[in-house]
């Protein structure tokens, strides 16, 4: 029988701390990329560009990319989780939560989106965790929650109080995509979805939105340069639809959602700070107390002592059985 000698110990151990750096780099990607997209997605409506382009854009490039691992199960069984998963699927992370996010970001800050949609995301998978799967509802919980909520009232009222009650509707909008994407890990999770699979449904599903642009949104294929529709392609189709997913799934897998859970907050930290150099949108004072009183809910509600993985935390990695730590959006 193979003796295990000291120096195979260190190299393992070497392995695997090389293995969770990468991972913590990975993190930190996904955290840019998905920071950084309400900045450039507003950047983007401000300069040409409508909501119905981008989607069209996003869901033609996953939706085409993607449609070999959507097909791969079987077409009658869409995906391999059934029409109805599938629509559930689509409808909170599909084009309908996409349509909510493009739509306030014609209308408000992208750091409020950057906010209000990561907050209400954290909210809905706390609420949902103890409701569905048994949860510890502790303390630092309910703080962080409370942080949360306050900081969303402060931009309410920041918004209504403003010259033009668009921003408020932009608002509600991003407070519609929390609603919606909140539910997508949790379904996940309840169904034993594979990520990635979940985003080719979603991807694919979400191509039934093609034929209502090609209707009625089409501006012909001149509204800006070829460069710039790659470039914002690229971004929505490709970064954050399938690099961000692959990169925080795997990252998720190796560092485990004890320690995940400490980088979501740092997504509307991004989207905040870059929209001022990018946009030259500077928060006001109720604004930014609100941003940061929701980003330190987030802290406080995100970051725990990692503890051993539980069945309930994991879903299916890549369909062969093996489990794999709960993916966040």
């Amino acid at each position: 029988m193979d003796q295990i000698t000291p120096a195979t110990m260190l190299e393992t151990d070497a392995r695997v701390r090389r293995r969770k750096r990468l991972a913590a780099l990975g993190m930190l990607l996904a955290v840019l990329i998905y920071g950084s997209n309400f900045v450039i997605s507003r950047h983007a409506v401000l300069n040409g560009l409508t909501q119905h382009d981008l989607m069209a854009l996003r869901f033609a490039i996953a939706g085409l990319l993607l449609l070999p691992v959507f097909l791969r199960p079987g077409l009658a069984s869409c995906g391999g989780v059934g029409w109805k998963r599938g629509f559930w699927l689509t409808l909170s992370s599909g084009f309908p939560m996409t349509y909510l996010m493009l739509t306030g970001l014609t209308m408000a800050p992208a750091a409020h989106g950057a906010t209000i949609g990561p907050g209400t995301v954290t909210m809905i998978g706390i609420i949902g965790s103890v409701v569905m799967f048994g949860a510890a509802l502790t303390g630092r919980l309910m703080i962080g929650v409370a942080g949360v909520l306050a900081g969303l009232i402060c931009l309410g009222i920041a918004g209504s109080a403003g010259a033009s009650a668009m921003t408020l509707r932009g608002d509600l909008c991003f407070l519609g995509v929390g609603l919606l994407w909140g539910f997508y890990p949790l379904l996940i999770q309840l169904w034993q979805v594979d990520g990635l699979k979940a985003t080719a449904i979603v991807s694919v599903l979400s191509l039934i939105y093609l034929p209502i642009y090609f209707l009625f949104y089409f501006r012909g294929f001149d509204v800006a340069p070829w460069w710039v529709l790659a470039l914002h392609g690229f971004n929505q189709g490709v970064l954050n639809v399938i690099v961000g997913l692959w990169v925080w799934g795997w990252a998720a897998h190796v560092l485990g959602p004890s320690v995940v859970g400490r980088f979501p907050p740092l997504i509307p930290v991004t989207g905040t700070l870059l929209a001022i150099p990018i946009l030259s949108e500077i928060p006001s004072s109720l604004q930014l107390v609100g941003i940061v009183l929701i980003i330190g809910g987030l802290f406080v509600a995100s970051w725990r002592r990692p503890t051993r993985q539980s069945k309930q935390d994991q879903v299916p990695d890549h369909g062969n059985g093996e489990a794999e730590p709960q993916r966040r959006p």
